[in-house]
């Protein structure tokens, strides 16, 4: 079983909550900063695996 630290948890599940908004925030950085503790670049890396996310759910349904 892999170890997955809390930090990148806090990403997942930032990813997974923007991936599911219909309409993203307007200022998505911040607003998920500030909603699940993430640093800048945990944030911009949520923002990229929601992207990811949104594809593969378009993609494969």
């Amino acid at each position: 079983m892999t170890n997955v630290s809390n930090h990148e948890q806090n990403v997942i599940a930032a990813a997974q909550w923007l991936a599911d908004q219909k309409e993203p925030p307007a200022m998505v950085v911040p607003t998920i900063r500030k909603r699940f503790s993430l640093s800048a670049k945990e944030a911009c890396d949520a923002c990229a695996l929601a992207q990811k996310y949104r594809i593969n759910r378009r993609a494969f349904g």
